[in-house]
């Protein structure tokens, strides 16, 4: 296998040759490897999809680690999510899917060049949005959505605290939140301030300030919803900071990132939080959000509300509701760089990895 930092070989057609990114084991970045290999057959209800975009979230940070509390065994092709157009069905799927562009959650896999799904599994791009501006909003807008319209349901008016909201998941939401008519305070470095005011919220500076007591000057009487996915000692303080009736939406351990050992126990310290903290007489409510919890509506009512969900995300989109944030489009084969710049926490927005012919004139283009 090649390293991930190794150009393609020139000439190579889009359609004659699987290229997909795998991750051996607990590595750097630089560890990760090129397979290169025949493109997939569609069995009966599947489709292949030539990926058009897919992205580096946190997930994959973690899973490098070894830290992502429910991933699969090494070696596997990480991508949490991808967008791409039709290029085969198998039999039983609508012939009219093929050569449509689509979007799909598929937690590992999307990270290679044709992708095979259940036909169910995809999600139709509406016209007009492109490839990587959707890709932004699979996987961070679904659980922006959901978190915020599922979970929470805050009454117009009412004010959030988004940890991280500059972040992937972050910067969707408060966008979410503003156009639901709702008051945002966000956390985020003192370089994202200006960003975040521009989208109407109200930034604290979480490195340099007290949050707790900042929060409570801004929202004496406690906010109405905290989304935290820092963990730690930072979802106690959210709890805390809630008003009578709120609710506190944890959905992840970031903080716990680099750190040694059990893998599902920060997790678990977070469920048995969220059990306690429902069972106290005070009108709150915690949850523990996680996108494939779902699954448990059984498998056709959790895809169906996916792509309900995620068509509300893409139609907010197109009213410009929400804005699709490219941090750096950079070619798959350079999944490498692309992982260490996600990584690095100077870009703002996401790394979108595309195909070797769809990654422009730079490596490493940024908007």
């Amino acid at each position: 296998m090649e390293t991930a930092g190794t150009a393609a070989p020139k000439g190579t057609a889009a359609d004659t040759q699987l290229v997909e990114i795998v991750l051996p084991g607990i590595t750097e970045p630089e560890g990760l490897q090129i397979r290169r290999g025949e493109i997939p057959v569609p069995g009966a209800g599947q489709i292949v999809v030539r990926m058009e975009a897919t992205g580096v979230s946190f997930a994959e940070q973690q899973m490098r680690r070894g830290r992502y509390y429910d991933q699969p065994p090494f070696p596997f092709v990480p991508g949490y999510d991808l967008v791409g157009t039709v290029l085969t069905a198998g039999e039983g799927v609508t012939p009219g899917l093929v050569g449509r562009r689509v979007a799909s959650l598929v937690k590992v896999g999307g990270w290679a060049s044709h992708v095979v799904l259940d036909a169910a599994d995809a999600v139709e791009v509406p016209a007009g949005v492109g490839a990587a501006e959707a890709e932004t909003l699979v996987v961070n807008g679904i659980t922006a959505w959901q978190m915020l319209h599922r979970k929470a349901r805050v009454r117009q008016g009412g004010t959030i605290l988004v940890h991280g909201a500059n972040g992937g998941v972050g910067t969707v939401l408060v966008q979410l939140a503003r156009a639901a008519g709702l008051h945002v305070i966000g956390t985020a470095s003192a370089r994202h301030h200006d960003a975040l005011r521009a989208l109407g919220v109200t930034p604290v500076e979480y490195r340099t300030e007290d949050v707790p007591a900042r929060v409570r000057e801004l929202a004496p009487g406690g906010v109405d919803a905290v989304f935290d996915h820092l963990g730690g000692r930072s979802v106690i303080d959210s709890w805390r900071l809630l008003a009578p009736g709120g609710t506190l939406v944890a959905y992840g351990s970031a903080t716990t990132r680099d750190d040694s050992g059990s893998k599902q126990l920060p997790v678990l310290k977070i469920l048995g939080r969220v059990w306690l903290w429902n069972t106290l007489p005070n009108g709150r409510h915690a949850y523990f959000f996680n996108v494939w919890a779902g699954r448990a509506l059984g498998k056709d009512r959790f895809r169906a509300r996916l792509s309900a969900d995620l068509t509300q995300v893409f139609e907010s989109l197109r009213r410009g509701e929400v804005t699709a944030r490219i941090a750096a489009r950079l070619p798959l084969t350079q999944a490498a760089e692309a992982l260490r710049l996600a990584e690095s926490g100077t870009v703002a927005g996401k790394v979108v990895l595309v195909p070797e012919d769809g990654a422009g004139t730079s490596a490493a283009q940024t908007q």
